[in-house]
C-alpha cells in the first residue's frame, strides 16, 4: 500500500516525527498578528482546530465573541480557506489581523496567548485534542459526539475535574432551535421542562427517531491528496488505504473514508447512533432526568452493510456502520428509551398523563397547547439552563459558552451529561455489533456479566496517538 503522496512543500509528518514536529511550512514570522498579541477590545483569544465545512458555522459563531489568531487542519485546503474566512470576518470588524496556520494542533495549543479553542475535527480526534487543550489551559468548545468510546468520556471528565476548564459540547438543540412557524423557540428546552415539571405524569418511555445510515459500493483505493496529511488524519485509527469513489447517496461528497463520509465507518465514528443520537438521545435522557445516570440494560437489532465477525467489520472498502436499527435501553425506575432508525426524526416523550413530540421543526401535543393558558415558569427554564437566561436565537449555544468563559459557570451542554448520553449511544452500538443484550451498572460505569463485552469500553489506539490518561 502506498500512503505517502508527493507532499511537495507541505509539511511531511510521520508518527515518528510528531513528538518533535517543527513549524509547518505556512508558519511565518511576518504575520500581521505576532505571537502573544492580545485580542482587540479584551475579547477572548481564539484558536480553531479542525476547519472543514462544519467549522464554517461554528467558527463564524465563535468570532462573534472572540478574536481568532490561529487556525489548524491536516488538510491544507481547509486551513487556507479558514485563514481567508477569518481574515474576512475580522476585517469587517476593523481587525485586519491574519491568523496563523498550522497543521499540527499541538503547535496551536503551545501558544500562551490562546485562551479558547474550538474543536471541529472528525469524531475520532475529539477526545485527544480536547484533553490536551484542557491540559494546556484552554477553555473548549467541541463538536459532538464528544467521544468514540465510553472510556474516552471518563478520561475527559477526569481531566476536566483536574483542570477546572469551561467545556461546552456542540449539541445546539439545548439552546437555539426554533419551530418553523417562528412561534415556539427553545422547543427542546421547553419539551424537557414539560416532562420534568410533571405535566406528562410519570415518564414511561422516550422514543428517539434518528434515521438510518447510507450504504456504499466498493470504494477504490486512490492516491492521497497532496494537501492532506493522511497519517495524522487517521490518528488513533489503524493505518489503511485512502479510499475515494464516486458520488453515492450524498450528492455533495464522494464516497470515501474522509471528510463528511467518515461518519459511516466504525473506525472513526459510530454511524447514525452517535451522529444524530448525540442530539436526540441527549434530549431524551434530559427529559427522563437520567442525564447524570444511565440505563441498566441495552439491547436491539440492526442491519449492517458488511458482515461482522465478533462485532468487527470483515470488509474494508465499504461503509460499515448500521444502516437501520431498533434499540431499547431500560432504566432502574422502569422507564425506557428507544432509539429507532425508522419514523419521524425527533423525540417522542410519553407519560402516564400525556405525550409530546419535539423535533427541529415542531413541538406538539395537548400539553404544548396548554402552555397558552398555563405557561411554564421561567424559573424552571432557567434552572434547566444551568442558571442562565435561555435566550434562544441562532447563536445562543455559543453565547452560552462565552458567558461561562467569563463567569466560569457550567455550560448548558456540559461534559457530564453529554458523557452519559454518549454512553447510552455507545452501549447501543456494542449491543447491535455483538448481537446481544448488554447489562450496565450506571454507578460504576461498567458492563457487567459479560467479560468480552466489557472490553469494548475502550479500544486499541495506534502507537503515537494514544490518550494517556489513567482512570
Amino acid at each position: 500500500m502506498s500512503h505517502r503522496p508527493d507532499r511537495r512543500d507541505f509539511l511531511k509528518t510521520s508518527t515518528a516525527m510528531l513528538a518533535g514536529a517543527t513549524m509547518p511550512y505556512w508558519f511565518t514570522s511576518t504575520s500581521n498578528l505576532a505571537l502573544g498579541r492580545q485580542s482587540v477590545n479584551d475579547r477572548p483569544v481564539l484558536g480553531c482546530i479542525g476547519t472543514g465545512d462544519r467549522w464554517r458555522s461554528v467558527g463564524a459563531n465563535a468570532l462573534e465573541f472572540s478574536d481568532c489568531v490561529a487556525v489548524c487542519d491536516v488538510d491544507r485546503e481547509h486551513v487556507e480557506k479558514a485563514r481567508d474566512r477569518v481574515k474576512d470576518i475580522q476585517g469587517k470588524k476593523g481587525n485586519s489581523a491574519e491568523p496563523e496556520m498550522y497543521e499540527d494542533y499541538r503547535k496551536l495549543l503551545d501558544r500562551k496567548d490562546i485562551q479558547v479553542v474550538t474543536i471541529v475535527t472528525t469524531d475520532h480526534w475529539h477526545s485527544k485534542i480536547a484533553i490536551e487543550a484542557m491540559q494546556a489551559g484552554k477553555d473548549v468548545y467541541c463538536e459532538k459526539p464528544l467521544t468514540l468510546t465510553i472510556l474516552e468520556g471518563k478520561q475527559i471528565i477526569k481531566v476536566l475535574n483536574e483542570t477546572k476548564r469551561v467545556f461546552q459540547v456542540g449539541t445546539q438543540q439545548r439552546s437555539e432551535m426554533s419551530a418553523n412557524n417562528g412561534e415556539i423557540k427553545n422547543q427542546f428546552l421547553k419539551a424537557v421542562a414539560i416532562a420534568r415539571s410533571g405535566r406528562l405524569g410519570t415518564i414511561k418511555k422516550v422514543i428517539c427517531g434518528i434515521g438510518g445510515a447510507p450504504t456504499s459500493g466498493e470504494i477504490p483505493v486512490a492516491p492521497v491528496p497532496s494537501q492532506l496529511n493522511w497519517d495524522m488524519w487517521l490518528g488513533q485509527a489503524p493505518m489503511t488505504d485512502y479510499l475515494l469513489g464516486g458520488f453515492g447517496q450524498n450528492k455533495t461528497y464522494p464516497e470515501s473514508r474522509t471528510h463528511y463520509e467518515f461518519r459511516w465507518w466504525y473506525e472513526y465514528s459510530g454511524g447514525k447512533m452517535t451522529d444524530w443520537g448525540a442530539h436526540h438521545v441527549d434530549i431524551g435522557m434530559w427529559a427522563l432526568g437520567m442525564d447524570n445516570s444511565g440505563p441498566i440494560s441495552v439491547e436491539g437489532t440492526a442491519t449492517h452493510p458488511v458482515p461482522l465477525e465478533k462485532g468487527m467489520p470483515t470488509i474494508s472498502n465499504r461503509y460499515n456502520t448500521a444502516t437501520d436499527f431498533n434499540v431499547l435501553a431500560k432504566f432502574a425506575n422502569g422507564a425506557e428509551l428507544e432509539i429507532r432508525s425508522e419514523g419521524d426524526n425527533g423525540v417522542l416523550i410519553e407519560g402516564t398523563e400525556g405525550r409530546i413530540f419535539v423535533s427541529r421543526g415542531k413541538l406538539s401535543g395537548a400539553p404544548v397547547e396548554d402552555l397558552a393558558n398555563n405557561p411554564l415558569p421561567e424559573s424552571l427554564l432557567t434552572e434547566l439552563y444551568k442558571g442562565k437566561d435561555p435566550k434562544g436565537g441562532g447563536n445562543a449555544h455559543m453565547e452560552n459558552f462565552f458567558d461561562c468563559v467569563k463567569d466560569r459557570g457550567l455550560p448548558v451542554s456540559d461534559v457530564y451529561s453529554h458523557h452519559r448520553a454518549m454512553t447510552t449511544c455507545h452501549l447501543a452500538n456494542i449491543a447491535i455489533r455483538l448481537g446481544r443484550k448488554i447489562e450496565w451498572d450506571p454507578k460504576t460505569e461498567q458492563i457487567i456479566n459479560d467479560k468480552d463485552a466489557a472490553t469494548w469500553i475502550g479500544r486499541e489506539q495506534r502507537k503515537g496517538y494514544e490518550i494517556n490518561v489513567s482512570v
